[in-house]
């Protein structure tokens, strides 16, 4: 379904939902095999307990992408889009249209930034990679960190 014919209801039920259980995130991988020396995965997710899981089923189908997995972390069902045209083309107008309203839209906007500029490619380079670094450190600052911000930057080729 198209972004611009979701319905209301449906649109703002689900941005509401994802400031409760929504996740914006962008990780980091040392690879040494990767010229820069690391990968950067965005995602979005979505999660909720098996036995109400319709929802993620909802949101699937109104993204028109994405997976829906086992989490055994926490035995929920996680909802995901990784796709770096999915979350350009389809989750970052969705949440443009039904914007959250929580301080969560902060991260959003954070998230949205470095997708963007991965789309022009700027992972590939030491000064891009950096620009990401520095945006998505600052987002989910409650969150558990693998690897802080100067860590990251050490890795770099």
């Amino acid at each position: 379904m198209p972004n611009t014919t979701v319905p209301q209801e449906i649109g703002w039920y689900l941005s509401g939902y994802t400031d409760g259980e929504g996740s914006f995130c962008v990780s980091f991988s040392p690879r040494r095999k990767l010229r820069i020396g690391l990968e950067v995965r965005p995602s979005f997710s979505v999660s909720q307990n098996s036995d109400r899981s319709e929802v993620l089923k909802l949101f699937q189908q109104t993204l028109d992408c994405g997976t829906i997995r086992p989490d055994r972390s926490d035995k929920t069902f996680k909802f995901e889009i990784r796709g770096l045209n999915d979350l350009i083309e389809k989750v970052i107008p969705f949440f443009k249209r039904f914007p959250l309203k929580s301080s969560k839209n902060r991260d959003f906007e954070l998230f949205a930034q470095v997708c963007l500029l991965m789309n022009k490619g700027e992972q590939r380079k030491s000064s891009g990679l950096r620009r990401l670094i520095r945006l998505a450190v600052q987002m989910n600052t409650s969150g558990k960190r693998k690897y802080q911000a100067q860590e990251l930057f050490n890795f770099l080729q």
